[in-house]
């Protein structure tokens, strides 16, 4: 308080003091008063008290010529009521003060509680729910589920997922930039909850979301909202001025609660689809357990080769390659087996198709092209003129940088000669357009290695790129042969024409597939050079090959 504000605080409780001193009766709750007053404005301490105490007794009679007997004890009585006054406003005070401090402590506990509360929520928010899209993400949508299984449980009730996945999502980023991308899966996430409410939608992640159905009737019922989210993801969409059309691909599953459990849901969701991203994409597919049976057998099968290889479960039948001019042998086509320890042998339709999609068909076909060769050298003892063999090559072989080295250094560790080796190859593989092939085909050609068409005729069928490629040998496919049962069939005229221009072209010509010595004849008739088929020889072993190279037993 200012000194002056304090000056004129105390001229007017002397005032009153005073004033109260010579009325009658003595009004004791003026002492109070100016105690209270004094609290007021903040004159606490019990010196000051003192000391204005002791001012007001020696100097205030005397100052104001009050000399009567009786004054004495008036102000005695009034200056006690002051301090008693003084004690109680000093208390009443205090508790104010204590009051007000538990009060804003129960505030501001209250406001902490609060705002912890609040902040919980928004972990817990922020904790089950993505953040791009703010739909519910992979932890919630798992506690849903959970729920939802646990709940329809006991009572036959049905349940279905929807498991969506745009495609070729990776091209939106690329093209418009990773702002746009994220923009248009915030607008997808929109669309779809609007297209499939009540459902729950939620992003596992990526351009990934699932679909709850809860209390399905039946495959109908998460068909339609497969099918109503297609339709939602398909409208014309345009970001940041872009044009930005998506796609999606949906995998269905739909079956009884108490049959499945969440982790199972999810997985048969997963696998469909896939299903439907490699049937193409922008579809649905409906989980079908037969189905999946399959895949996963032919997945384990496929697991299983590298281990197959490393114990030896792997061998090598050879089909005759056979002159149909006079009879003899002019060749072996190796043909892979697996001895498998469950299954028994395995013929290469039950596992060649396995090992390409994987890439296992590198150190598989590897491995065949190293045992052919070996197995060839213990031939050329027996005769003048062994046979050759024949080995087929994958694409991916064909197109590895290191396959005419491989090539070379496998004839010179057996010692076969270059022109015993015949390398097999689709047309396919020489159709490509890609130029690493022909030159790995010409570079194992210069090698002095024969160079064959596999199954000529169920591809492009175009014989004029054949001049320009290393290619000794066309091996038609066996189609045609069977086409010659009938007499005067187009296919004996189509054969005839192959040859011809084959000849032309200096290439031989083999038939495959040949089964019956009519088919034969009409081969002989029309000028084809070689047959290879059940007529001439079923596959068989190694050593069967040796025994007739001999002379001895046919193959």
């Amino acid at each position: 308080m200012p000194q002056a504000q304090l000056e004129t605080l105390l001229q007017r409780l002397t005032d009153l003091l005073a004033q109260t001193l010579r009325t009658e009766p003595l009004d004791l709750r003026v002492g109070h008063r100016i105690a209270t007053e004094l609290v007021a404005a903040h004159i606490v301490s019990a010196e000051a008290l003192g000391r204005t105490l002791e001012v007001v007794q020696l100097r205030l009679l005397r100052d104001l010529d009050l000399v009567a007997d009786d004054m004495a004890d008036r102000m005695a009585r009034l200056l006690a009521a002051v301090a008693t006054g003084y004690a109680r406003a000093l208390r009443d005070r205090t508790l104010d003060e204590q009051e007000t401090i538990r009060r804003a402590a129960m505030t501001a506990q209250v406001e902490a509680e609060q705002a912890l509360r609040a902040s919980e929520a928004r972990f817990r928010h922020q904790a089950t729910h993505d953040a791009l899209t703010d739909l519910p993400n992979r932890t919630l949508f798992g506690q849903r589920l959970a729920a939802a299984v646990e709940a329809s449980a006991g009572g036959g009730r049905r349940l279905g997922l929807c498991f969506l996945d745009l495609d070729q999502f990776k091209r939106v980023n690329d093209s418009y930039g990773h702002r746009v991308g994220d923009k248009t899966l915030i607008s997808a996430a929109r669309r779809l909850s609007r297209a499939v409410e009540p459902h729950l939608v939620a992003r596992l992640g990526g351009d990934a979301f699932v679909i709850l159905v809860e209390r399905s009737t039946g495959t109908g019922d998460v068909v339609a909202v497969a099918e109503a989210a297609l339709a939602a993801l398909s409208e014309a969409d345009v970001v940041d001025g872009n044009d930005v059309a998506i796609t999606a691909s949906v995998g269905i599953v739909e079956r009884r609660a108490d049959d499945t459990s969440p982790d199972e849901l999810m997985r048969a969701a997963d696998t469909t689809l896939h299903w439907a991203k490699d049937a193409g994409g922008a579809r649905w597919e409906l989980y079908d357990a037969e189905r999946d049976t399959r895949e996963k057998a032919r997945r384990a099968l496929s697991a299983a080769i590298p281990t197959g290889l490393e114990r030896g479960e792997f061998y090598l039948d050879y089909q005759p390659l056979t002159s149909l001019q006079d009879g003899s042998l002019l060749g072996v086509e190796a043909l892979v087996r697996w001895r498998h320890p469950q299954l028994g042998v395995l013929r290469p339709d039950r596992f060649i198709g396995l090992a390409e999609e994987t890439g296992l068909i590198v150190p598989l076909g590897g491995w065949v092209l190293a045992e052919a060769c070996r197995e060839a050298v213990g031939w050329s003892a027996a005769t003048a003129q062994p046979p050759y063999v024949s080995v087929n090559l994958a694409v991916r072989q064909v197109r590895r940088p290191d396959l005419v080295q491989e090539v070379r250094a496998l004839l010179r560790r057996t010692g076969l000669p270059p022109d015993r080796l015949q390398l097999e190859i689709t047309e396919s593989t020489m159709m490509s357009g890609a130029e690493e092939p022909i030159r790995t085909l010409r570079a194992l050609a210069d090698l002095g290695v024969r160079i064959a068409i596999d199954d000529f005729g169920t591809g492009y069928s175009n014989l004029a790129y054949l001049r320009d490629l290393p290619v000794t040998e066309l091996k038609v496919a066996g189609e045609f042969v069977r086409g010659l049962r009938a007499p005067e069939a187009a296919d004996e005229r189509i054969l005839a024409s192959l040859v011809s221009l084959a000849h032309a072209l200096n290439l031989t010509v083999t038939a495959e597939g040949v089964e019956t010595g009519g088919q034969a004849e009409r081969l002989r008739a029309i000028g084809c050079d070689a047959a290879q088929g059940w007529h001439f020889g079923r596959p068989a072993p190694a050593v069967n090959i040796l025994a007739r190279v001999k002379g001895g037993a046919p193959c």
